[in-house]
């Protein structure tokens, strides 16, 4: 199958040019904020001022977070010969692992500055991130990088920089399931779960799901070439999402075995 022909650039106008994975970030953020306002209604601990509050923090924690896990995580010996390239985020190089790390550092100050018990915050805030995900997914194949590894399947895709041969089009499978599935899956919990006798459960099944997603999809993702495979053919997304994954399976489990009462 041909990789489709879509313009990296949304639109154009004069000399300022709007990519697809800009705006992926922009309504990704939207959505988590509109659909966070709608759930104020399920959590008796947050209202809709928390959330507007809250807003500016979760996107300098996923920015700042997601260009400093990639600079760390994935390519750190560019930036120490080249530290001021850190700084130049329209030329793509994120990580979700990063964003993560920064969104939790970033709701933790924020509820402690405003006296909020922190799950019961990310309980909610978690149920609108896979909005973020698949648009950022999407953008992914739009731009036709992060592509998945060779295959002969039917719907294997020829990517412009994967060589000739048709590729898995992993950024879909990530879309499907670290964005549609993972919604789905916790707004059912939102919708049907008591607070706060259950708080944590949500953030525990976000993580977990995040986790097991990305861990199977990168079985089937094509590694960096400047990273390759580590020992017993691990990608650096696998290792990077297993502590995610066991502190995940951590808050549900506790979260599942608390007593009403607690």
């Amino acid at each position: 199958m041909p990789f489709p022909l879509i313009d990296p650039v949304a639109f154009q106008i004069g000399p300022l040019a709007v990519h697809w994975y800009g705006l992926a970030y922009v309504v990704g953020i939207l959505g988590w904020w509109q659909y966070s306002l709608w759930l104020t209604r399920k959590f008796p601990h947050v209202d809709r001022k928390m959330v507007d509050d809250y807003l500016v923090w979760a996107i300098i924690g996923v920015i700042v977070g997601g260009r400093l896990g990639y600079v760390f995580f994935y390519n750190p010996q560019k930036y120490i010969e080249a530290p001021l390239e850190i700084f130049q985020v329209w030329k793509g190089g994120m990580a979700f692992h990063g964003g993560l790390l920064g969104v939790v550092i970033a709701t933790a100050l924020y509820s402690t500055t405003r006296g909020i018990y922190f799950l019961n915050f990310s309980d909610l805030a978690c149920c609108g991130v896979p909005i973020g995900l698949f648009f950022g997914r999407i953008a992914n194949f739009i731009n036709g990088e992060l592509y998945g590894r060779v295959t002969n399947t039917s719907w294997g895709v020829v990517f412009p920089a994967g060589g000739p041969f048709p590729r898995h089009p992993s950024q879909l499978y990530e879309a499907v399931f670290e964005g549609l599935v993972l919604f789905v899956l916790l707004g059912f919990g939102a919708l049907f779960t008591r607070w706060p006798h259950r708080r944590g459960l949500l953030t525990g099944i976000f993580l977990t799901g995040y986790a097991l997603a990305r861990i199977g999809v990168e079985c089937f993702r094509e590694p960096d070439t400047f990273l390759g495979y580590f020992a017993g053919g691990f990608t650096m997304g696998q290792i990077l999402s297993l502590p995610v994954l066991g502190f995940g399976l951590f808050l549900t489990l506790k979260a599942v075995l608390r007593q009403e009462n607690a």
